[in-house]
């Protein structure tokens, strides 16, 4: 059973940066193989996809987040990372990695969840 455990979370001032991991276990094949995506979700919004790695560690980025957020993966490590810097109050919400074996990108579906790590950002 794949478990995806997010850390990192917190609030910090608008501005500040922030760096979010997701440690993966429990996957069939080799964690290498999956997308793996950062998505987020405000009170009251939908969830939405923030960025995504493939296999080959291509990108994707939401706009909002584009020249500010850096996905990066160690497949050594079974781990995600999310480092957001110029951090705006709108960037606020609880964050989720999720995992995917076939196709990537920003929206879902993702097969498997963690369950998310809050980041809160203040003005």
């Amino acid at each position: 059973q794949v478990q995806l455990v997010e850390s990192g979370g917190g609030s910090v001032q608008a501005g500040g940066s922030l760096r979010v991991s997701c440690v993966g276990s429990g996957f069939p094949h080799i964690y290498g193989v999956y997308c793996m995506g950062w998505f987020r979700q405000a009170p009251g919004k939908a969830r939405e996809g923030v960025a995504a790695i493939t296999s080959t560690s291509g990108t994707y980025y939401a706009d909002s987040v584009k020249d500010r957020f850096h996905i990066s993966r160690d497949n050594t490590k079974n781990t995600l990372y999310l480092q957001m810097n110029s951090l705006k109050p709108e960037d606020s919400g609880m964050y989720y990695c999720a995992a995917r074996r076939y196709g990537c990108g920003l929206t879902e579906p993702y097969s498997d969840w963690g369950r998310g790590t809050q980041v809160t950002v203040s003005s």
